[in-house]
């Protein structure tokens, strides 16, 4: 299938900043992408605290993720109704330099917070192991 006149041209992209460049980010679509980013960046910091809601973003965020390639077919069959120019090719990757990246970079963020987190836990659980360990330790003494 032939691309549209209206497509970015791949064979005069040569890096991922001539890529950036060809992208008209003053577009409505474009703008509500970094908006959409923006606000997935403050629900994953905002939902630190709260583990079961964050593992259900998670979850939500790699599903997003999963079907990339799903959205990316509909995208470019239907670019005409959202944006000027057909940015979705065939082998993706706009959606995943401007989707999926910062999708999974989100998620990173998530994963390292899970890991710190339960280190604290198990700083936590340790100290109140070797608590009870000197408290049965005086016990035994008396």
């Amino acid at each position: 299938m032939a691309a549209p006149a209206d497509a970015i041209r791949v064979d005069q992209i040569d890096g991922l900043w001539s890529f950036f460049e060809a992208i008209d980010w003053s577009e409505p679509f474009m703008i509500g992408l970094i908006v959409f980013h923006s606000v997935c960046l403050i629900l994953t910091i905002a939902t630190r605290q709260r583990n079961t809601i964050q593992a259900v973003y998670f979850f939500f965020l790699l599903v997003l993720v999963f079907f990339s390639e799903t959205i990316n077919g509909l995208c470019a069959e239907h670019y005409q109704k959202f944006s000027r120019l057909q940015y979705f090719d065939s082998n993706g990757l706009f959606i995943s330099l401007v989707f999926s990246v910062p999708i999974l970079a989100n998620c990173l963020v998530i994963v390292v917070m899970w890991v710190l987190l339960s280190g604290q836990m198990l700083i936590k659980v340790k100290r109140a192991q070797l608590r009870e360990q000197i408290r049965q330790q005086k016990e035994k003494k008396r």
